[in-house]
């Protein structure tokens, strides 16, 4: 790490948070190099403490990676004093993030309007299930539902169900959007010198992930959808691996049951070498039908059809061997989240790195997908254990005394 930090260095977040969709935005933050110090319930504290939780030691991989790079304050927020501690950190924070359904903060006296009359240029987080407005802004939502309500779960063109992803799809991208918002709104505030509320959902999150659909489905012309040139040549049937439109836009599977993902768009510059590669079989080196780009397209699922017969004769590492020898072509293997844990790329690049863990030891974790030459992200701290620093950061950032802070352990609000 340089010796300027990370680009929020010097920056405080204070995070209300639970389960993945704001405590992965706070992490996010801290990686960036804030100080974010996690508001926990005093007895349990965030329930995903225990998820995918080791029986014999209690670590959390789930909860590691959500929470990194934080601090810990227990605090019984059922008690007024418990509210008014947050509300003195928030005062002396930049940052406040939740992830309570709208109504929740706002019973208990965190809402925007209430902590900007403390400190009127907060930057202040929300992440809701279905947006701050409308009928539904106190609904309760899950992972699950973020991907069910955005239409991730039909097949492209079909009515056909797809299983929802696993990993927390949804949360994730709710978190990237929220990180997203807070840092314009700090922008925002340097260059302008406002504070101000960002509201972030799944829902708007899952939508904004699936914008091209999205487009495609709200501008038409006439009540005519645009459509990919490949469409026009699958006979009105949906997209589908036997039928793609295209032979090289597809994925094979090799003698070994590994895959192989190619995505030639115009596939004529390639197909010379792609042939040369494959052995030049018979019937695709002198077919007629498939002669060029658009024979191949129209004859799509015949082409399909040879390649799958081509690539179940040879391993993937063979088949990925000869492919790239013969040129600069867009292919890959399809991994599986094992694969990409010792992707050389993914470790070139950071982003899968190492960590010493005071429990689990010496682990890789997901490492930071932006690379800032200046001001780089860092993994610094694992996830707190609950209420780990309270005292240090009632000491620090509220400068207590030790008799203020013993007054506040007797009366069970920390």
């Amino acid at each position: 790490m340089t010796e300027h930090g990370g680009p929020l260095a010097g920056i405080r977040v204070v995070e209300w948070s639970i389960w993945q969709h704001g405590p992965v935005a706070g992490a996010m933050l801290g990686d960036l190099g804030a100080d974010v110090i996690k508001v926990e319930e005093r007895e349990g504290g965030d329930s995903g403490r225990a998820m995918y939780a080791f029986e014999d030691t209690g670590a959390s991989p789930y909860f590691e990676v959500n929470n990194r790079n934080k601090r810990s304050v227990a605090v019984d927020m059922k008690k007024p004093q418990g509210v008014a501690l947050v509300r003195r950190l928030v005062a002396n924070s930049d940052v406040f993030i939740q992830n309570f359904r709208p109504g929740i903060a706002e019973k208990i006296g965190l809402d925007y309007e209430t902590l900007r009359s403390d400190n009127p240029f907060l930057v202040y987080g929300s992440a809701s299930a279905y947006g701050a407005k409308g009928p539904e802004r106190t609904g309760r939502a899950y992972d699950l539902l973020g991907q069910a309500r955005s239409g991730l779960l039909f097949h492209p063109s079909s009515t056909e169900l797809q299983k929802a992803q696993d990993g927390g799809l949804a949360d994730q991208m709710g978190a990237i959007m929220l990180a997203y918002g807070v840092l314009a709104a700090l922008v925002a505030r340097e260059r302008h010198g406002v504070g101000q509320r960002v509201d972030t959902s799944l829902f708007g999150s899952m939508l904004s992930l699936r914008g091209l659909a999205l487009a495609l489905e709200l501008m038409t012309q006439d009540g005519r959808v645009a459509t990919s040139t490949f469409h026009k040549h699958m006979g009105g049937e949906p997209p589908s691996r036997q039928n793609p439109g295209n032979p090289l836009w597809n994925t094979y599977a090799a003698a070994d049951g590994k895959w192989i993902a190619m995505a030639m768009v115009q596939s004529d510059p390639h197909w010379l070498n792609f042939l040369e590669a494959l052995g030049r079989p018979e019937p695709l080196a002198s077919d007629p039908r498939f002669a060029d780009h658009i024979t191949r397209c129209q004859n799509a699922r015949a082409c399909v059809a040879l390649l799958d017969d081509v690539f179940a004769t040879r391993t993937r590492a063979e088949w990925m061997a000869r492919l790239l020898a013969e040129g600069d072509m867009p292919i890959c293997a399809v991994n599986t989240t094992a694969d990409v844990a010792d992707d050389p790329q993914a470790i070139a690049n950071d982003y899968v790195t190492w960590f010493d863990h005071p429990v689990m030891g010496r682990v890789r974790e997901p490492g930071f997908p932006v690379a800032l030459s200046e001001t780089p992200a860092s993994l610094r701290r694992p996830a707190p254990e609950l209420g780990q620093h309270t005292e240090d950061v009632l000491l620090e950032v509220l400068g207590m005394d030790w008799d203020g802070i013993g007054e506040l352990k007797k009366l069970e609000v920390i």
